[in-house]
């Protein structure tokens, strides 16, 4: 079988967008292998039906880590047989741009999963940020194959560019839930209104921090259930609020188990703010999880997900952002019950146009089927 290697920087226990791209490679007529990292906390991956290599390095942060990571990766490609390489993020795309060199044969796909050079870490660091920027400008313009997740970023790349980059956005596959558990096998009380926050990446300015102010004004319980910078500190803000009761943390879950905890919520948020350019052109896979759970979305005025969102009217667009002004729009949420079974009954109509089945349309025309 043709061989395709996909790398990321992560530890892929949490990344559904990359987990579903190596299965409809699979589907193409590939043999996959997915290269990551292994961390000090990382958990054991659920089983999977392609490979998958976690490659453990000396260093977890910084520019030793990354320099780490894609000398090993490099020495990886290299010594592989391999028909495809997919570079995730512009931190993986050196190395495999680089292999490239040694393989002439071999064909490069670069999957850009957010506008990279434009995060807060580098925009804090402005001389590390133009080291990221001198990578991309010296390979991107020799890419072949590109593709992001939103159509605001890939007109960023045309424009810069003159390149053709084509729009895989980050969609949940239509939900079907493999095992429901219960609320009490979840650790989630019976009987309150529930409202959840998820994700791999709960860090600053991506509104958690309001999420727990709000709550206590709100009648309900918040569920938070992922990982990120900012949760020690919003541990030891609960604590201090007195909110144990009202904000349960649950920690990082496989996506089936994720899932579960937001088909019981009600109400689910995505409060990312345009404090950097990669935030103001974000659309989180969270917003298409809500939606395939039929759960109501609150969302900051973030131009792509406040589109989904308006579109098909699945939930309220906060025009300004504060803790007073989320608890108020989730408090007239659960006030007026027609109006969130109109955001549910939405959500379900919503969830047969808006899913990754109809979305791999796209990634027919970049990777086609291969013959054996």
């Amino acid at each position: 079988m043709p061989k395709a290697i996909v790398s990321v920087t992560n530890d892929l226990y949490t990344d559904n967008r990359v987990h579903k791209v190596c299965l409809f490679l699979q589907k193409q007529g590939y043999d996959v292998l997915l290269v990551g990292r292994k961390r000090k906390n990382s958990l054991p991956l659920p089983e999977r039906s392609y490979k998958t290599k976690r490659m453990k390095l000396l260093f977890e942060t910084g520019a030793k880590f990354y320099a780490a990571y894609n000398i090993r990766l490099l020495a990886l490609l290299v010594f592989r047989k391999v028909d495809l390489l997919v570079a995730n993020d512009l931190d993986t795309l050196l190395a495999n741009h680089l292999a490239k060199k040694f393989k002439r044969k071999t064909r490069l796909v670069y999957d850009s999963h957010e506008y990279f050079t434009e995060v807060p870490e580098l925009i804090s660091r402005p001389k590390v940020q133009k080291f990221w920027l001198r990578i991309e400008r010296m390979i991107f313009p020799k890419l072949e194959t590109i593709y992001t997740v939103n159509a605001s970023i890939a007109k960023i790349y045309r424009d810069l560019y003159s390149k053709d980059v084509k729009v895989v956005r980050n969609i949940s596959p239509i939900w079907q839930a493999k095992e429901l558990l219960s609320k009490e096998e979840l650790g989630i009380p019976e009987n309150e209104d529930l409202i959840i926050l998820q994700g791999a990446g709960i860090n600053i300015d991506r509104g958690a921090e309001e999420a727990v102010e709000a709550m206590q004004q709100i009648n309900a319980v918040l569920m938070i259930v992922g990982d990120g910078d900012v949760l020690p500190q919003l541990k030891n803000h609960v604590k201090e609020l007195k909110l144990e009761k009202k904000v349960l943390f649950f920690g990082k879950k496989p996506y089936d188990v994720m899932m579960n905890y937001t088909h019981f919520a009600s109400i689910g948020l995505t409060l990312d703010k345009a404090t950097n350019l990669n935030y103001k052109l974000s659309l989180p896979n969270k917003v298409f999880d809500y939606m395939h759970t039929q759960t109501a979305v609150v969302t900051t005025a973030i131009k792509e997900v406040a589109n989904v969102v308006r579109k098909h009217d699945i939930g309220e667009v906060l025009t300004e952002f504060s803790a007073d002004s989320l608890a108020d729009t989730i408090n007239k949420l659960f006030a007026d019950r027609s109006r969130l079974e109109e955001c549910v009954a939405n959500c379900k109509k919503a969830s047969q146009i808006e899913n990754w089945e109809n979305e791999t349309k796209v990634l027919n025309e970049i990777y086609p089927k291969v013959k054996q």
